[in-house]
């Protein structure tokens, strides 16, 4: 498994979150999950001004072998998504942790971000699936 950036927290099922300025944060899913998922051929995003709660389904990746929700690390406004992604889904596949980012959100409760993983729970966690 590629290294695990440690500025990322984590839900078990595979999703980050990476802390902004100004009380945001970026969310993606993990390399571990574009890998089991395999080719990624299309994204749906929530919309701007969308409100995602902690744990709940808030998008949808479909690989050539199957389409998987992604939940929401934590709750908030969403104030961005990657349009890149809706013409290079792919872009998950080569670059999860970077240029694949899915969605920012303006959180609504920042301690929320204390709830996940961290990078070594979250690669202890992988190993143990």
């Amino acid at each position: 498994m590629n290294d695990i950036p440690n500025d990322l927290k984590f839900l078990k099922s595979h999703e980050w979150a990476r802390v902004e300025e100004g009380n945001k944060a970026t969310v993606g899913i993990s390399d571990h999950a574009q890998e089991l998922l395999g080719d990624l051929v299309y994204v749906e995003l929530p919309s701007i001004g969308d409100e995602v709660q902690a744990g709940t389904a808030c998008a949808v990746v479909e690989s050539v072998k199957a389409a998987s929700d992604v939940y929401a690390p934590v709750s908030g406004t969403v104030v961005a998504v990657n349009e890149a992604l809706s013409d290079k889904p792919e872009t998950i596949n080569e670059d999860a942790f970077g240029e694949g980012w899915l969605f920012t959100v303006e959180l609504s409760d920042k301690e929320q971000i204390n709830d996940l993983l961290d990078a070594d729970a979250y690669a202890e966690s992988v190993a143990n699936d």
